[in-house]
């Protein structure tokens, strides 16, 4: 339930109570929660215990001490400290569990004595406790440092266990508040959490992310200097790690920031964040330390959160190229459009800056059914090209939905092999391979609607064929899904190549990248790809600049 700490004196009083016939008090270890916590000997089966005691509850607090119990009772796990037994007499309510002999996590990153190694092996064991809880109907709703405990010697076991789950949500049971009230640790509190609204897994995952943050960071970015300038960063979104520890990978940066998104619905879940610590594990340093410096300040804070995980220029790009699309479709696509197509594509525009997936579908439609009267096949291609979009990048960005467009555009300019490097921007290398792979998919499908050749050049089959399931057959050929999968692993392995940590390798790194993608492509086509050269060499140059970021500290170890 709580650690024992060895600095801790035993108390004056020499008298050592028994509770619940059977536990003998012998010295207070701390408060936990909402209770005193004791290390006790457990009479009958000899051995040593920790005893939450709380003292003449009111009905709230003997609420919370059961709710405690409840929770702890359904849950089996080796990153959750065990309750042995609930209880209650005249004087108190006791909550009876295993002794975790070791410290806090707090006090472990107050001290400098956790690695980096150390702080990604316990969010990845606390990720696993976390799984099995929520599997159960349960959801922590208070994980901070100071609930995480640090056994002393693991022996090969868990580095970690996750105590006090008196303010959980069990499914099933009351709510422990009314609608509205909020209960938790502000600092460590997901902004759904805080708005008194429905709190779900992802709550603790946000929760949980901002503790491997905090010990990677050396500080927790949310908390402030009083509760109102605390209240008000909760629901920004957080500087992201990687320009506080340039020093630790790419990849595991990018999947705590995912953690503490502040939107739900494009926050990583815990399987993501468990399997990202997992890869970085090896890659990290296993020296103790403190972070050097203090660079949170000198890092300019995001605005607050907004309903998409975009901000303003990420806006613009998703509605100039959803605009240019639209605007291209209705000057080439064959039918007299309904409306002149720079009139469509700025009405579109617009919608798609407002609100970007209900715009990005709306247009889509629209589209498709203007087509499907006088160019049926037209219209199915479309549709082929779109329909992946919503079910690949559901997860993402919505500026991400209008990305795909890119491909084809860049494919009139000659330049599509450009493309990979911009499908490279998403933190997440799943977001990042469905653009790939997505950009080529629109080249691809497309490319028999077009009057110019866009990179590869439709077959003569798919030009002939007078449907779109002919033309869709023509166009999707080993060779195509070749240079699918290419674009995909192009785009996800970029940021792991170009750091944006040295200009000259990331120039070098670039380079091979952009040549290696290139190739690839021309390979699985069997012949160049129209403007291959060139568009290798934007790729490269965009690779190198969308990668670059400011110096910051990183973790050094005690004198």
């Amino acid at each position: 339930m709580e650690t024992v700490h060895h600095a801790a004196t035993p108390d004056a009083d020499a008298v050592r109570p028994l509770v619940l016939d059977r536990y003998r008090l012998v010295r207070r270890l701390g408060d936990g929660g909402f209770g005193v916590v004791w290390l006790a000997h457990d009479e009958r089966l000899e051995r040593p215990v920790a005893v939450k005691r709380i003292a003449a509850p009111d009905a709230a607090t003997a609420r919370r001490a059961q709710r405690e119990a409840l929770a702890a009772a359904r849950l089996a796990h080796p990153a959750i400290v065990t309750l042995h037994e609930a209880g209650a007499d005249d004087e108190a309510v006791y909550l009876v569990s295993e002794l975790v002999e070791g410290a806090t996590f707090a006090a472990l990153l107050a001290e400098g004595a956790l690695s980096d190694r150390d702080v990604v092996d316990i969010g990845a064991a606390l990720c696993d406790g976390l799984a099995h809880a929520h599997g159960r109907g349960i959801v922590h709703r208070d994980v901070k440092p100071a609930n995480i405990l640090v056994p002393d010697l693991p022996d090969g076991g868990p580095p970690a266990k996750l105590t006090d789950f008196g303010v959980a949500r069990i499914a099933g049971d009351d709510a422990l508040t009314r609608t509205g009230d909020v209960v938790g640790t502000l600092a460590y509190m997901a902004p759904e959490q805080a708005e008194g609204g429905e709190v779900g897994p992802a709550a603790d995952v946000y929760a949980l992310g901002l503790c491997v943050y905090e010990g990677l960071a050396g500080v927790n970015p949310v908390r402030a200097r009083g509760a109102g300038a605390t209240a008000r960063r909760v629901g920004q979104r957080l500087p992201p790690l990687g320009r506080l520890r340039r020093d630790l990978p790419l990849e595991l940066c990018a999947a705590i920031d995912a953690a503490v998104w502040p939107h739900v619905a494009q926050r990583a879940t815990l399987g993501e964040l468990r399997a990202a610590l997992r890869r970085g594990r090896d890659l990290v340093g296993d020296e103790p330390g403190t972070i050097a410096g203090g660079p949170l300040d000198t890092i300019a804070w995001v605005d607050p959160m907004p309903r998409e995980r975009v901000g303003v220029p990420a806006r613009a790009l998703a509605a100039v190229l959803a605009g240019l699309g639209t605007g291209a479709a209705l000057a080439g696509a064959g039918p007299v459009p309904p409306v002149a197509p720079v009139a469509g594509a700025g009405a579109v525009a617009l919608a798609v800056l407002l609100l970007p997936r209900l715009a990005w579908i709306a247009a889509l439609i629209a589209l498709v059914a203007w087509l499907a009267g006088d160019a049926p096949t037209a219209a199915g291609l479309l549709a082929a090209a779109a329909a992946p979009v919503p079910l690949l990048l559901r997860r993402a960005s919505p500026w991400t939905w209008s990305l795909p467009a890119a491909a084809p555009l860049l494919g009139l300019l000659g330049l599509a092999g450009a493309f990979p490097a911009l499908a490279g921007l998403p933190a997440r290398a799943a977001h990042r391979a469905a653009l790939g792979a997505l950009g080529a998919w629109w080249l691809l499908v497309l490319e028999p609607l077009a009057a110019h050749r866009l990179m590869a050049g439709a077959p003569d089959a798919a030009q002939r064929a007078g449907d779109a399931w002919g033309a869709l057959e023509a166009v999707v050929t080993a060779p195509a899904l070749a240079v699918v999968a290419i674009w995909a692993a192009a785009a996800a392995v970029l940021p792991l190549l170009v750091r944006g940590r040295a200009l000259a390798m990331d120039v070098v790194a670039a380079t091979v990248w952009a040549a290696g993608a290139a190739a690839a492509t021309q390979a699985a086509l069997g012949a160049a790809p129209r403007g291959l050269a060139v568009g290798a060499l934007v790729a490269g140059v965009l690779a190198v600049g969308v990668r670059r970021h400011p110096p910051v500290p990183h973790r050094v170890a005690l004198a």
